[in-house]
């Protein structure tokens, strides 16, 4: 990826050591027209809930709500220091107030991080070890929407801790990572994915070129990820425990685009996802066979989707207007499904949006420039196409989890908010 960090200098050939401090304020006021899934009371939104009936046949999740919240407030601390290795260095620390616990809010307004790396750059290859965005979130090319969800569960959407090393040959960089999960974890947790001992495993690949005389810039490119997760460690039959080594993978795959003017800009990612639940993207995996009924072992499958987003935004100095839509659909499973859950007989899912047929997502947003100080508001206009019921009360769906009939449940959210740049 292409990071935002450059070397300071002091003098010509003198490198200037320390600490600088960037962010900003953020407050945001937004109303709802829908109960949602949201993380961090409703601050980030994913889509709109089901319809759910109280004794008199109303829809309790039709109402509507607002909030106001200063907690996605960031500060950043760019590092800079002596060469090492023949390459010069620099780190970043960056936090927030967003707290790590959505349940309970424990921590309401907690310090939390959110990026944490040191980086060897040489002149075609660079290292970084530590917490960064996960690499299908191209950092040179993501969804610049106002709203903190960032466009999930379009978008990908994942911090790592990781070990990345890229080298740049002429316009195109190739690049790998070896990634961990820590705030951003699959179904059961991110032990799941340490158990496999295996870490998640990606490759890049992306033509950068820039015009100066004529002020634009060209990005596109691809990417693999390889992902293997050991859901349990044992299985029980009565007072029985069994170990069990059985293991779920996903490849996934990626491709992207960013075309800047001076008047404009135009983004566009499109994803096919095995079990990406760990992205906050839908998808995850289920139980598709017993293999042993004695010791209630079982083999798993993944539930894919695919995922386009696409973005339009001015580049004006004083006022930009931007337009954001995105789009993601439940494929299904390669193998039939026997249940959704992470053991026989267990309530627990193991996927996000298995009664989701697609999401579809319009924003347009308008945001007032005046110096570091930024007023902006947005529309999301969401849509969740849900699986109906039959007669028997089942989902519409087939043996593979493909959602056959399904009604538009739809939220709207106005956002307004006020930035302080520093």
């Amino acid at each position: 990826m292409v990071f935002f960090y450059s070397h300071a200098q002091e003098k010509k050939d003198e490198p200037k050591y320390g600490i600088n401090f960037t962010g900003f304020v953020k407050t945001d006021y937004f109303f709802d027209s829908r109960e949602n899934y949201t993380i961090r009371e409703g601050h980030f939104l994913l889509y709109p809930k089901e319809r759910v009936f109280d004794a008199d046949g109303k829809d309790i999740n039709d109402k509507s709500s607002f909030n106001f919240l200063s907690i996605q407030t960031r500060i950043t601390g760019k590092i800079s220091g002596p060469d090492a290795f023949g390459a010069k260095t620099s780190g970043v620390i960056e936090a927030d107030f967003f707290g790590n616990e959505n349940a309970a809010f424990i921590d309401n307004n907690g310090f939390r991080l959110r990026h944490a790396f040191v980086k060897l750059n040489w002149e075609k290859t660079e290292l970084l070890f530590g917490q960064y965005w996960h690499p299908f979130f191209i950092s040179s090319c993501f969804s610049g929407v106002i709203s903190f969800n960032t466009g999930s569960p379009m978008q990908p959407f994942s911090r790592n801790p990781q070990f990345r090393a890229q080298h740049r040959l002429g316009n195109i960089t190739i690049a790998a990572a070896v990634s961990a999960q820590r705030d951003f974890a699959s179904p059961l947790g991110s032990v799941s994915l340490r158990y496999a001992t295996l870490p998640d495993l990606s490759a890049l690949i992306f033509y950068e070129s820039k015009n100066e005389p004529a002020k634009t810039e060209l990005l596109f490119g691809a990417g693999l990820d390889y992902k293997m997760l050991q859901p349990l460690l044992t299985t029980t039959n009565g007072a029985q425990t069994f170990i069990t080594n059985e293991k779920v993978t996903g490849l996934s795959a990626t491709a992207f685009v960013k075309y800047k003017t001076e008047p404009f800009t135009f983004k566009l990612q499109a994803i096919y996802g095995q079990n990406l639940f760990d992205l906050l993207m839908l998808g995850g995996y289920a139980v598709n066979a017993i293999t042993d009924s004695l010791k209630n072992s079982v083999s798993y499958t993944t539930l894919n989707n695919f995922t386009a987003w696409t973005e339009f935004h001015t580049n004006g100095k004083k006022v930009q207007y931007a337009f954001w839509a995105g789009y993601t659909k439940n494929l299904g499973a390669n193998e039939s499904i026997l249940f959704y859950s992470n053991k026989v007989g267990g309530t627990d899912a193991t996927a996000r949006g298995a009664n989701l047929q697609s999401v579809i997502r319009l924003s347009p947003r308008v945001v007032f420039i005046q110096g570091k100080f930024n007023f902006a508001t947005e529309l999301e206009h969401t849509t969740a196409a849900y699986a109906t019921k039959d007669a028997n009360g089942k989902l519409n769906r087939d043996q593979f989890g493909v959602i056959t009939e399904s009604e538009n449940i739809s939220n709207l959210r106005i956002l307004f908010s006020a930035i302080y740049n520093f």
